[in-house]
């Protein structure tokens, strides 16, 4: 195949990815925010959010999840648009060792209902403008804890209060719902700004290749752990 796209790419980009140079996203994204800390990772309605303030935000919710119980392999659902929460709490998950179930904000209720039961979600994040069809079908799932977060949350002051007010008042798209125990996604992040990220330790273990065969290798597993490292071949 002429790959015609490699035209386009500037001189400093590879044409090939080496998939043995990474154990993870999560180590994707530590290193990306180390190397790139000023530049801005996300915007969204004209807020910037840098890599140094991303990875200060996924440490601080990935220690929040710690603190609340939740280890490696729980699930968790992400019920939201393209917002500014989204990277922070799919990364957060990420470092934090939970596996990410990516959640159709625009799900009816039975919808809902079937992949949240289907995938074993045990913690939640929803949009508030959703959170009224999360509390339709919550009994029926093994979620213990929900976040909610509004849409402008992250924006910071004042945009974020002016655009909570005209989503909540202006234009009523945040239809009544009342979910025992629900707390904002902000406090959580704040909470866990002050709380610790745990390590795991190195351990060993060995990558097997289709073609080049065996490779024993020695990583960290932080966070409680990562999945082991694998690489998949057509």
């Amino acid at each position: 195949m002429d790959r015609i796209w490699l035209k386009s790419y500037p001189p400093h980009v590879p044409a090939e990815v080496d998939p043995t140079q990474l154990r993870s996203l999560k180590q994707l994204l530590e290193e990306t925010c180390a190397e790139h800390g000023e530049r801005v990772a996300f915007i969204q309605m004209g807020t910037q959010l840098t890599y140094r303030q991303l990875d200060v935000l996924t440490r601080a919710f990935a220690a929040w999840l710690q603190q609340q119980g939740f280890r490696k392999g729980d699930r968790l659902a992400i019920m939201l648009p393209n917002t500014l929460q989204y990277p922070i709490a799919m990364f957060g998950a990420l470092r934090a060792g939970l596996i990410v179930v990516n959640t159709n904000p625009l799900y009816t209720a039975p919808e809902l209902l079937h992949q949240l039961s289907d995938s074993g979600a045990t913690v939640i994040l929803v949009l508030e403008n959703f959170a009224h069809v999360l509390q339709k079908v919550l009994a029926g799932t093994q979620v213990k804890r929900v976040l909610v977060t509004a849409v402008g949350d992250f924006l910071g002051f004042p945009k974020s209060l002016i655009v909570n007010y005209v989503v909540r008042h202006v234009r009523r798209q945040v239809p009544r719902w009342h979910i025992p125990g629900a707390i904002s996604f902000k406090a959580a992040v704040t909470a866990g700004l002050k709380q610790p990220l745990e390590k795991g330790q190195k351990v060993k273990g060995t990558l097997e290749f289709e073609k080049a065969g065996k490779v024993d290798i020695e990583y960290t597993v932080e966070a409680l752990g990562v999945s082991a490292p694998a690489m998949h071949h057509h």
